[in-house]
């Protein structure tokens, strides 16, 4: 057994075991809650504070290692922390940041912490709710910095199980039929991605797990070719990726305001960044030769998105595919092999994670409030609730692009990115853009329609209402909204974690393109 299982080795290459201590401290927290004693049936207090202290201690944790240890100006992973676990299968608690993870990170420790702040109203299995909180924390922080094949996988199916139950125990009426819904889509594609993963890791002459020796193996031909869409399906579940979506407007639908925040705010960018980490950097040729693909699912997701966006009548469901649609600009940018594009698609990750989960966060303000979320029952709620209004109006103006505003940004990246590719011919990118406007377009119709509809017109007297958001409400909503305007006018704030690593991917891409130009293969 000591054989199969020596658990302790030296962590090598970091001097001090920060993403360890990133990934692990919630988990304590997590095993913490339980032997509380007994709350009171409607007092939450105490499990809710120490979710909240352990997860502000992580993200000033995250904070500190990112500021001290970490370079943005390198390419190469960073921090990085080594422990034989099983050696018998090449298992190993491998760690590491580089700029693809670390806004990632960053943006998973805000939301999570945030969400907790927003769980104020949880007055049942409070335990056991901010215990699952935690837990899913730590493993979408493992999932971020893994460096390990195995150990990515453990921790993208260990966050399923936090997801699935907050959802199954604490969500609307219909929460055991979206919650499987969403457990069945999610832990059949992870059989695609394991099968992937495995398959790339027996290639060749040496059996490896670790991430950047896979990207090393610089694979080719129809096993590339079947390895990626593997990886595109199994991650695509996740981004979500058109017609594998369809539980994400049902999730959303049945959550809670916090748990939807999760969702929309990190879960949906592990399926971006995974796309990244393995389908670009791994499999840069079989990228190229897909890349118009996963340009036309990126349109598809972009407009199906927005013209399902009209025929929902729930604000979440709404927002849910709006998000849906906003996924369709970071295949975009993916699919644009070269560095804007890239670049646009992280940037993208990390706006809509901020403006989307402000968006949830402020409709499950309202909803506390009139106990609906029907568009058609709702009205006249300007008047009433304007602090309200204001937030819901300034994240619906962020997410429908407006100047000045990091989607603006994002979104105008990744279309510089499509006009710059030079392997695509001139009239794909038109058609491409001008589609891609389209979705731009439908965007400010569905969301602004959504706000008259809900904030103005003759008020319903049958909504209830206790007053307007509280200093907490208020303070984690402009938390999620002030950085969506600090990137909006200042992206270097953003870009200047990432650019390094995206434009080593646009290298290694160009790279690959030469050759293929050289042996006269087309890109489309």
């Amino acid at each position: 057994m000591t054989a199969i299982l020596p658990i302790m080795a030296t962590i090598t290459q970091a001097s001090f075991p920060w993403l360890t201590l990133i990934v692990l401290l919630p988990v304590a927290g997590a095993l913490i809650i339980p032997f509380l004693p007994e709350e009171k049936q409607t007092d939450s207090t105490l499990p809710r504070n120490i979710s909240i202290a352990f997860l502000a201690a992580d993200f000033l944790l995250i904070v500190l290692a990112f500021t001290i240890g970490f370079d943005s100006q390198l390419e190469t992973i960073q921090l990085v922390e080594r422990v034989s676990w099983v050696p018998l299968i090449g298992l190993e608690w491998s760690l590491g940041v580089d700029g693809l993870s670390a806004p990632l990170v960053l943006l998973s420790g805000l939301i999570t912490l945030l969400a907790a702040i927003a769980s104020w109203r949880v007055k049942s299995k409070t335990k056991l709710y901010f215990s699952l909180l935690l837990l899913q924390a730590s493993a979408q922080g493992l999932v971020f910095l893994s460096q390990d094949f195995l150990l990515f996988f453990l921790a993208w199916e260990l966050e399923l199980v936090p997801v699935y139950l907050l959802i199954a125990i604490w969500g609307g009426k219909r929460r055991l039929y979206a919650a499987t819904k969403f457990i069945l889509y999610t832990a059949l594609a992870s059989l695609l991605i394991l099968i992937s993963g495995l398959a790339i890791a027996l290639s060749g002459d040496v059996f490896t797990l670790n991430l950047t020796d896979l990207a090393n193996k610089s694979l080719t031909g129809s096993f590339a070719l079947f390895c990626y869409l593997g990886f595109l399906i199994g991650f695509g579940v996740k981004l979500p990726i058109f017609p594998l979506h369809t539980w994400l407007p049902d999730a959303h639908g049945e959550a809670n305001a916090p748990v939807s925040m999760i969702l929309a705010g990190v879960l949906l960018k592990m399926g971006g960044y995974a796309l990244l980490r393995f389908n670009v950097q791994m499999l840069p040729e079989a990228h190229l030769t897909l890349a118009p693909a996963l340009i036309v699912i990126g349109i598809v997701n972009i407009i199906y998105g927005a013209l399902n966006a009209f025929a929902q009548d729930n604000v979440k469901r709404r927002i849910a595919c709006s998000s849906v649609s906003h996924m369709g600009f970071v295949l975009l940018g993916i699919g644009a092999v070269d560095a804007l594009g890239i670049s646009g698609a992280m940037l993208q990750m990390i706006s809509h994670g901020l403006i989307a989960a402000a968006m949830f966060f402020i409709t499950g303000s309202f909803y506390e409030r009139t106990n609906t979320l029907s568009i058609p029952n709702m009205g006249g709620l300007a008047k009433v609730l304007p602090i309200t209004f204001a937030l819901f109006l300034t994240s619906s103006l962020a997410s429908l692009a407006l100047p000045g505003m990091s989607g603006f940004i994002s979104e105008i990246t990744v279309f510089l990115g499509i006009t710059s590719q030079d392997g695509f011919t001139s009239i794909f990118r038109a058609i491409t853009i001008f589609l891609a406007a389209i979705g731009l377009v439908l965007t400010p119709i569905y969301l602004l329609s959504m706000c008259r509809r809900v904030f103005f017109g003759p008020r319903i007297p049958a909504l209830a209402l206790t007053g307007e958001m509280n200093p907490r409400e208020l303070t984690v909503g402009l938390t999620l909204l002030i950085p969506t305007l600090i990137i909006g006018f200042w992206p270097r704030f953003a870009i200047d974690f990432y650019e390094a690593s995206t434009n080593a991917l646009a290298e290694k891409l160009t790279a690959h393109t030469l050759i293929a130009i050289s042996q006269s293969v087309p890109l489309t």
